[in-house]
């Protein structure tokens, strides 16, 4: 049974009647701009195909039932008594999205909702704006009203840092929502202006590797890290008070140089990273725009590197990973995804090379961690759309 048919018929075993409606929110992966997001800088995320497949129904009331097929879990609210929930958490996303589109003025009443996932959790694909996408995408088919691609990652921004409490940026979602098939979506996160950069994913696969390391320390370091960039911001702020510094976008490697005598060895890994990794951005352009994988390939790995010189957010296993993507055949890069500190690994590998890759990869890898890792092929997809 394929997945649509999978969440029709829980649909009406669960509602006694069939969905109207259907919709999806893809996950992402980044392929350049680690940790750049919160400091306005740059990202180059694709949307997967694997995503949140929702179906629904309107419903004459306020009422909002949601069912999840992956936690078997089912939950039920009033849209105008719509508060975090405690004992299943996992529905604080579409929560949020629903509280967040009312404050927008979206015009929509009650829903029967089911929703299945494809996206492996904690993996670092953004499965939570996954979720998001999908649940203003449905609601939206549902009750026709406008909400642009570039509003509701927005509204998925805040759900996530309002209601479920993580102090993301807008990287994921803006990705779920308007990403476009075979394209990478270049986004200028200060001003929310994009691109969509061509990547023939007919030639190269974007290949995701599960470490199964599960991400540990994200909330903690992750909090850290944003806090010791807005350090060297204040710092910088002082030193060149006729400069609009708010945030390490606005600082170049010059400068970080020409003051780094005054800056904690920590502080100042730290911003050479994310500001040689908007670098790293803006080169990507050119790259993708004349086709040169190899080129693109380059800069991933060194978005790595750094990330992990400078940032510190590997860890062995994403270290172990790394390595077996690069050495396997027909890659062209290898880099943590996400946040870091477990999870997965992106790589770019030559799609007649895929079965060699993956082989390769596992062999390498399994034998070095102990670990059972697990691989996707993935291709640039579009963004949250009704299917």
């Amino acid at each position: 049974m394929d997945r649509k048919e999978l969440i029709k018929t829980t649909f009406l075993e669960k509602y006694g009647y069939v969905p109207k409606k259907y919709a999806v929110g893809p996950g992402r992966v980044d392929l350049l701009g680690i940790h750049t997001d919160y400091n306005d800088g740059f990202v180059l995320p694709i949307a997967v195909d694997m995503d949140v497949i929702i179906c629904g129904d309107k419903r004459n009331d306020n009422i909002i039932n949601i069912y999840s097929c992956n936690m078997d879990s089912k939950v039920s609210f009033d849209i105008e008594n719509n508060n975090y929930d405690e004992n299943e958490k996992w529905s604080n996303y579409s929560r949020g999205v629903i509280k967040y589109l009312k404050e927008y003025g979206a015009e929509f009443g009650g829903a029967d909702l089911v929703l299945e996932s494809n996206l492996p959790i904690g993996s670092g694909l953004s499965s939570s704006a996954a979720l998001e996408s999908a649940t203003g995408m449905i609601l939206q088919a549902l009750y026709g009203f406008e909400c642009s691609g570039e509003d509701m990652a927005q509204i998925g921004k805040k759900s996530e840092n309002l209601m479920v409490g993580v102090a993301t940026g807008i990287m994921d979602q803006f990705a779920s929502c308007n990403c476009k098939k075979d394209h990478a979506l270049f986004l200028d996160c200060r001003t929310l202006e994009y691109k969509q950069l061509p990547l023939d994913c007919s030639m190269y696969k974007v290949v995701v590797c599960d470490t199964k390391k599960r991400r540990g320390l994200v909330d903690s370091e992750y909090d850290m890290r944003r806090a010791q960039c807005f350090e060297v911001v204040d710092i910088l702020k002082e030193i060149y008070p006729q400069k609009k510094i708010t945030h390490l976008r606005d600082i170049t490697q010059e400068m970080l140089e020409e003051n780094k005598d005054k800056l904690s060895f920590v502080q100042y890994k730290r911003a050479k990273h994310v500001i040689s990794e908007n670098d790293r951005g803006l080169a990507s352009v050119e790259a993708l725009n004349r086709g040169d994988f190899k080129a693109f390939g380059e800069l991933m790995n060194q978005s790595h590197d750094s990330a992990r010189d400078f940032y510190e957010v590997s860890c062995p296993e994403l270290e172990a990973m790394v390595e077996a993507a690069r050495q396997a055949p027909g890659a062209l890069s290898g880099r943590l995804a996400g946040a870091g500190f477990g999870g997965c690994c992106v790589a770019l590998v030559a799609a007649d090379k895929i079965e060699e890759f993956k082989a390769s990869a596992k062999s390498y890898y399994d034998a070095k961690t102990g670990l059972d890792s697990e691989y996707w092929v993935c291709s640039a997809s579009d963004g949250a759309r009704e299917i």
